[in-house]
């Protein structure tokens, strides 16, 4: 299993609908808004880091609002409490 951070620069005012589009993806986890660098991250989980690539370039970066992605790759996971 592959786990990745996306980090998401959208379009002014695209933020919320392109939140609506990636949370209908089935591999996107968690998506939220957040203020900072990036407007919009997303948890995934894919079964190949091909299916991740394919993911990102074919899906995400291709939904229309959507700038600029940067993606993190999970190497372990801890947690403690649900967001």
């Amino acid at each position: 299993m592959t786990k990745a951070i996306i980090m998401i620069n959208t379009d002014v005012g695209k933020e919320d609908e392109i939140m609506e589009k990636l949370f209908e993806l089935e591999e996107v986890k968690d998506v939220f808004l957040v203020y900072g660098i990036h407007d919009i991250v997303a948890i995934v989980e894919t079964e190949t880091m091909d299916q991740l690539r394919s993911l990102i370039t074919e899906k995400i970066r291709q939904m229309d609002g959507v700038k600029n992605t940067l993606t993190s790759i999970v190497v372990t996971h801890k947690s403690k409490t649900q967001c």
